[in-house]
């Protein structure tokens, strides 16, 4: 398999990889530009508009946009993140460029009709109900915001009803303008494709787009703090938070190594000790997550009202544990588990193509596997508890609850239980 990178002479840049034996591909464009790229004013607005893109173009209706790639066999969709929002397409090889076609006229082509808006409004605040009625939902969400309280990278990516209800057309014509430029796209495909044909089927559908100037992305500041709302519900939901590396950093491998230790799995010392051996939740894990300037390893589990307390507290006594005692097998096991998720996630032409586009954001280029399989192995022992050691006492942290958490400890006593 070779991996192929071409830009324009506008900055947007093509990368492909073609995978032998298949016959279907996965092929997207990946945009620079989530939530955190907004504006308090504009919060909400990255995934309305996404929403809008399969709302109608000067060429296709909504109902068009779906049949033209649903008569292939294929199927299209996009998702909107903090820091990307992409649109994406999984068809046979023969398919691919008409796939391209339907992505680029989505992207190049909407019509915002005002019909449209209001009846996709109407959709997204449903959206956002239902997020506000799943607790194990709306508790990230409340957790981002304690970590980076009045900042972009904190606001949720749904946007307040307030905002979502108030967006008009000029409001996505400008964001596009704005955000939508060439240079800061990129057209990823992995599996039966052909890069040269790729290459100038992007520049006859996207050369002659002008670069779009940004403005610098405000710096995430992990505040922390904390967050409970108590509500009659069956469990109570725990959620803590630290700061941790950003996707960047030299020690990003060390801090998905310790979470995956710490909270990866059936394995992991959260599981084995507050779920296998004290029975204090069905549901307990620990998870990384990175942005380009900052990160943060965040901790969840579900559990009863009375047994919040214990739970809490198990849970800074198991990190503070960690950084004097995990094992070197452990690390292994950790390790492993990274290693094998990466390359079974490569076996897909779609986490290929996704990864491919987010290694070019990200780098500028497109590490070698071996480059990355390296970095993981070169993580020891002795880095992830000196990591360890540090998240457990010093990090900053942000916690939120949710439920029947009368008895949970307040943040002030999880903070004195870290530095005792």
């Amino acid at each position: 398999m070779s991996t192929q990178i071409h830009t324009l002479s506008n900055g947007f840049r093509i990368v492909t990889e073609h995978m032998p034996g298949l016959a279907s591909a996965s092929i997207g464009i990946w945009v620079n530009t989530g939530a955190r790229h907004e504006t308090a004013d504009q919060n909400g607005i990255a995934h309305f508009l996404e929403h809008m893109a399969f709302k109608g173009t000067e060429r296709r209706t909504a109902l068009q946009i779906a049949e033209t790639i649903e008569d292939v066999g294929g199927y299209i969709n996009a998702y909107t993140s903090r820091e990307v929002t992409a649109y994406y397409a999984r068809v046979l090889g023969a398919d691919v460029p008409l796939a391209l076609d339907v992505i680029a006229d989505i992207l190049l082509n909407p019509v915002f009709d005002e019909n449209e808006i209001e009846i996709e409004r109407g959709v997204i605040l449903q959206e956002i109900g239902q997020s506000l009625d799943t607790p194990d939902d709306v508790i990230f969400d409340w957790l981002q915001e304690r970590a980076f309280p009045a900042q972009p990278l904190g606001r949720p990516i749904l946007g307040p009803s307030e905002r979502v209800s108030s967006f008009q057309r000029p409001d996505f014509q400008s964001f596009v303008r704005q955000h939508y430029g060439p240079d800061q796209m990129i057209l990823s495909a992995a599996g039966m494709v052909d890069h040269d044909e790729l290459a100038r089927l992007a520049e006859n559908l996207f050369g002659h787009l002008t670069p779009t100037p940004r403005s610098p992305v405000e710096l995430g500041r992990f505040a922390g703090g904390d967050v409970r709302q108590i509500k009659s519900l069956e469990q109570a939901h725990f959620a803590i938070a630290f700061e941790s590396p950003g996707y960047q950093a030299d020690d990003i491998y060390t801090a998905q190594i310790y979470a995956a230790a710490l909270g990866g799995g059936m394995s992991s010392r959260l599981f084995q000790e507050i779920r296998e051996s004290r029975g204090l939740c069905y549901s307990i894990f620990a998870q990384t997550g990175a942005y380009a300037d900052t990160g943060m390893i965040t901790i969840y589990a579900g559990t009863s009202g009375e047994q919040v307390p214990e739970l809490a507290n198990l849970t800074i006594d198991e990190m503070k544990r960690a950084a004097s005692d995990l094992s070197p097998a452990e690390i292994a096991r950790a390790r492993a588990q990274m290693k094998a998720g990466l390359l079974m996630g490569l076996e897909s032409p779609s986490n290929r193509a996704e990864r491919l586009a987010r290694l070019l954001q990200i780098w500028g280029r497109i590490p070698a596997l071996e480059e990355t399989v390296e970095r993981i192995d070169s993580v020891t022992t002795g880095d992830v508890r000196e990591f360890a050691a540090h998240l457990a006492a010093h990090a900053p942290a942000a916690l939120a609850l949710y439920g029947p958490v009368d008895s949970a400890p307040s943040f002030d006593q999880l903070q004195e239980r870290r530095a005792a």
